[in-house]
């Protein structure tokens, strides 16, 4: 498992201004050898959104004496040192920000007095992408043509003279739509939220990603990944790119499968937003009701499928030019189903959260289920959770466990969970999240030094399928809020949700199994992949692909267990919906009835709250790692759970067990057999264990 460090680095109690992260020093990479760090996200020359100048100065600019004390040294020669105790950087590209400072400048214009906090020096002007392709500052900044010898030419053939109005998100209006949730509403700067769409955009993005792998990156990291899908939540897009790629959408699709709504309309004019605004709509207000919403959701959607895909096979063919395999990633934010499209063109998937709470199995569940093969590297996020009141709380020195939790929550639901250095507080909050570094030290040294028990695989009896085309829908309109509130509609309901997070609360451990559409991602699925699992359960799964169908059945035939909750194949053909319905081995269920879900009956049964998971090891053994949820505010700790007996059906034998819990001995435990369980009593448990199945000769260093 990877060990990442959300490294923003940003200061305490000031704003976390981006795109430029803050220099940074030798002292922070001891730092990151002692978290046992393997990854950084978020981590490295995020400038390019200001201008490639500023980029570039802050990949090889030089570094003063006064601050070179001090330790400070420049993005490429961080890289370098993070390079010599195997730490892999990824550099950052802010795909959806365009930038504009206040900047206050000598007479002479050499010379930066003042950038975004201002003075009252000097005169004042603005610095950032529309300068920059002005050439506003020849004595500041290399001209454009340096990084494009020709210049910058538009899908009109025109020349580009100013990217922030040629490559901005609009709105049905034409107006520029703001990326508000990283605009500090204190200051006087402005971030555009720019559009991949745009052929101009994309080649910028590309001298982005050049200059950060001729710093040394090991990785490109695309955040913004779902551009410019994002700016639904501000009434965008409809730029030009945008409605010339809805035309064409529109007209590739057959005739008899067009909206009765175009009829009589010349597709070769069309333009989605004066169409709109004719027939009275402006696209803010009840949005997923407007007309040809649903399709020009869907054009989005093989959007960012053929733009992010461009981009992460550029950095890749630019990294093999410089004689280098660079690893490619994005921000897959909480891992929403329009990015399992986007999956087989990273190396790796990288997910901020959209709402951080105190106890998440059920998502973390699905995180693994989404990354399957791959790593996965999770981020907190400030806006519509508790990380504010943890960050408070770490700062008058309680609140050690719930960080705890926070870190081997994710581990034990198979996915990491990052230390947060400096990590993002959003740009309301004046500061930035540190972890307590003795125990953040305490928890990744658990990690690191029992890396094998920690497995992509499980022995978990139950799977829980996600389709993408079926809960697309509902997760939307749950979710339906800008990214500064997050907040949920709890009268939407969401049936996956819903029966991950029941059995969750119910300790019973599960996979989630992701079936694609077969249309934007490939559509993997199988009854092989299926016998595995004594149980599979469908939650709104109304909408199936052949293939998935033929899986089913399979698995079914084959004597598996098939539990149906909520609406099921409402769009799939009515001979398919009644051979998986009315098979022998199908049953319905309600979304929370634990035991109708459970057909073959609990494979854990413990009466603590507790998560569980059962990772599969390297020999075919099982590790139980269990979270002890118990936290106590008034103690400031989780409360130890006492003489507990835990009963897990395994796929092995086994006659000795051993828990391991952070900072303690290993201890072997009472094992014996019950039917189809074994057995185990814990005297005591912290917040974390991990119960490892074994024949007795297991040791420690056997890891």
């Amino acid at each position: 498992m990877q060990r990442g460090v959300y490294f923003d680095a940003w200061f305490p109690r000031q704003h976390c201004y981006h795109p430029s992260l803050p220099p940074r020093r030798l002292r922070m990479i001891e730092d990151l050898v002692e978290y046992r760090a393997t990854l950084l996200v978020w981590s490295a020359l995020g400038g390019g959104s200001l201008s490639l100048p500023h980029l570039e100065f802050e990949a090889f600019g030089e570094v003063d004496p006064r601050s070179r004390i001090y330790g400070v040294v420049n993005d490429s020669e961080f890289i370098t040192e993070c390079h010599k105790h195997g730490i892999k950087v990824f550099g950052i590209v802010f795909e959806a920000q365009g930038w504009e400072f206040p900047v206050e400048l000598n007479e002479k214009e050499d010379q930066i007095l003042a950038l975004n906090e201002l003075r009252g020096v000097g005169h004042r002007d603005w610095m950032g992408l529309r300068e920059f392709s002005q050439n506003r500052y020849p004595h500041l900044w290399d001209p454009l043509e340096k990084y494009f010898p020709h210049g910058l030419v538009n899908s009109a053939g025109e020349k580009v003279t100013d990217l922030i109005d040629e490559c901005c998100a609009r709105d049905i209006h034409q107006q520029p739509c703001h990326a508000h949730w990283v605009e500090c509403p204190d200051r006087d700067h402005q971030c555009f939220y720019m559009d991949r769409n745009n052929p101009v955009w994309r080649e910028y993005l590309k001298a982005v990603i050049r200059i950060q792998i001729d710093a040394g990156v090991d990785g490109v990291q695309l955040d913004e990944a779902e551009l410019p899908m994002g700016a639904l939540q501000y009434g965008a897009c409809f730029c030009k790119d945008c409605m010339a790629g809805f035309r064409e959408f529109l007209q590739a699709q057959p005739a008899h499968r067009r909206s009765p709504e175009l009829a009589g309309t010349d597709l070769d004019t069309f333009h989605y937003g004066d169409w709109l605004l004719e027939r009275g709509y402006d696209f803010t207000t009840d949005q997923h009701r407007t007309p040809l919403y649903d399709d020009y959701h869907a054009f989005l959607r093989a959007a960012i499928k053929q733009y992010f895909g461009e981009l992460a096979a550029y950095a890749r063919r630019y990294g093999r030019e410089q004689g280098r395999e660079v690893l490619v990633s994005g921000n897959f934010f909480n891992l929403y189903p329009h990015y399992y499209a986007l999956a087989d063109d990273v190396d790796l998937i990288i997910t901020e959260m959209r709402n951080t709470t105190y106890k998440q199995p059920a998502w973390y569940r699905y995180v693994a289920g989404f990354a399957g093969d791959k790593d996965v590297v999770v981020v907190e996020n400030p806006y519509g959770g508790v990380v504010p009141e943890l960050v408070d709380a770490l700062a008058r020195g309680r609140g050690h466990d719930l960080f705890r939790l926070s870190l081997y929550e994710g581990a034990a639901m198979g996915a990491n969970m990052t230390v947060p250095y400096g990590a993002w507080m959003g740009s309301r909050i004046q500061d930035a999240y540190y972890a307590p570094h003795d125990v953040a030290v305490e928890v990744q040294s658990f990690l690191a030094e029992h890396d094998a028990l920690f497995s992509r695989r499980t022995n978990n009896e139950v799977a829980v399928v996600f389709s993408t085309e079926s809960t697309s829908g509902p997760i939307a309109a749950q979710d339906r809020s800008d990214n500064v509130v997050n907040a949920s509609d709890d009268s939407v309901e969401v049936p996956f949700r819903t029966v991950t997070a029941a059995l969750a609360d119910a300790a019973v451990p599960f996979d989630v199994v992701m079936f694609a559409d077969g249309t934007h991602a490939a559509d993997r699925s199988s009854t092989d992949a299926l016998r595995r699992y004594t149980t599979i359960v469908l939650p709104g799964c109304t909408w199936l692909t052949s293939r998935q169908v033929e899986a089913v059945l399979g698995y079914l035939d084959s004597g598996g267990h098939v539990v149906l909750v909520a609406e099921f194949g409402t769009a799939i053909p009515a001979a398919d919906r009644e051979a998986i319905s009315m098979h022998a081995n199908s049953r319905s269920a309600e979304a929370r009835d634990i035991d109708g879900l459970l057909p073959a009956g609990r494979q854990v049964i413990t009466g603590a709250d507790v998560a569980v998971n059962i990772h599969r090891l390297a020999d075919g053994t099982s590790a139980l790692h269990l979270i002890n949820y118990d936290y106590r505010d008034d103690a400031d700790r989780v409360q130890p759970i006492e003489n507990a007996e835990i009963r897990v059906r395994l796929p092995h034998a086994s006659s000795q067990a051993t828990l391991l819990e952070p900072g303690m001995a290993p201890v072997d435990v009472e094992t014996r057999v019950e039917g189809e369980h074994v057995a185990v009593r814990i005297g005591q448990m912290g917040l974390y264990g991990i119960i490892i199945w074994h024949d007795g000769r297991w040791r420690p260093d056997q890891e």
